[in-house]
């Protein structure tokens, strides 16, 4: 009788601590993550105290990544455009493909570093990336979908309540929770382990052939002023000299800042990967790294806005001969990252 007394006691005891809310059983679980900033980077831009990436966090952002419910058809979701294998870009595509087959008017770009980012896409639409996943959700071709229309379909899933009241604290499914999560989840894809990357740490994988450092050295005198630091952008918005698309009628940063100034000013895109993430250029009009040095060495079309950079004593774009152009490509390949697009935390389930 004694031993089923203590028994029962100790079923007691067990029922009782399992009965205690999810809440206070995931927050237990809840573990920050770590961000590291890469020792050749500069620092994050993004506010990690306003937002920390915990667990949780993360595993709820990489969800809402993957999943259709976000756009309006149900089926296009964040990684539809976004793929791992070629740095979250949409490779192969000019545009980026929305709801009902239908197009836009921009290659969609990689999602890499975003936290070392002040703008975000191409005509800096916003400058928080809490913000920037509205873009994609609310544009008309692309997820065709309201944010009030996303945050009903969660707060029917059970297991996406769970997972926003383990997340945050109060634990509500809101927007800023649901924007917070995606960029938990966005913040900690950071691509910093290259050839390059290796070289400038001088780790043992980071040894260059001759043509890679011809190439690096043709890089810095005439590529690094825009495609700036161990991030490969600057982050400002220039025009490049690239001719209009007549049918797309694309004014690029105008659109945002109204500003004529602004006109065919498009953001600078990291050169991180850039051997993964054809097709080139905001319209994607280029389909090889070779087409896109030919077009600055003899392609580069004169405008009020063009930058500086691209003409000098009265010469358009950037000499180059057939060698440095084949030494460059060389070095960006360097530039390609296996760790980053093979990393199982970014992973589609």
């Amino acid at each position: 009788m004694l031993k089923a007394i203590i028994y029962i006691g100790l079923l007691s005891l067990f029922f009782c601590s399992c009965s205690s809310s999810d809440e206070d059983e995931y927050q237990a679980i809840n573990e920050p993550l770590e961000f590291l900033v890469p020792s050749n980077f500069p620092e994050a831009t993004y506010s990690l105290e306003a937002n920390p990436p915990t667990k949780i966090g993360f595993e709820l952002g990489k969800k809402l990544f993957y999943d259709g419910r976000l756009s309006s058809n149900g089926f296009i979701s964040c990684g539809f455009c976004h793929e791992q294998r070629t740095a979250f870009t949409h490779h192969g595509h000019q545009f980026s493909h929305g709801i009902d087959d239908l197009e836009g008017v921009r290659n969609t770009p990689a999602i890499q570093n975003a936290a070392f980012m002040k703008e975000f896409a191409w005509d800096g639409a916003t400058n928080h990336l809490d913000l920037f996943p509205i873009i994609p959700i609310t544009n008309e071709v692309e997820m065709g979908e309201t944010v009030s229309n996303v945050i009903n379909k969660i707060k029917s899933d059970d297991e996406y309540n769970q997972l926003f009241a383990s997340a945050f604290e109060g634990g509500e499914v809101n927007n800023e929770n649901f924007l917070k999560a995606l960029a938990q989840f966005m913040v900690m894809m950071v691509s910093s382990n290259s050839k390059y990357d290796a070289y400038v740490r001088q780790e043992e994988s980071g040894t260059f052939t001759s043509e890679e450092l011809q190439g690096l050295s043709v890089f810095q005198n005439k590529c690094a002023s825009c495609h700036a630091t161990d991030l490969f952008s600057d982050d400002a918005f220039r025009n490049n000299g690239l001719p209009p698309n007549p049918s797309l009628n694309d004014i690029g940063r105008e659109e945002v800042s109204g500003d004529a100034a602004d006109r065919y000013k498009f953001k600078v895109p990291s050169l991180r990967n850039v051997a993964l993430t054809a097709p080139y250029m905001h319209d994607g009009r280029f389909g090889t790294l070779e087409a896109v040095l030919d077009f600055y060495s003899g392609s580069v079309t004169d405008s009020p806005t063009l930058d500086p950079i691209l003409k000098q004593d009265g010469t358009l774009g950037i000499a180059l001969t057939a060698n440095e152009k084949t030494v460059l490509v060389a070095f960006l390949n360097t530039l390609t990252d296996e760790t980053y697009i093979n990393d199982e935390r970014f992973a589609e389930y």
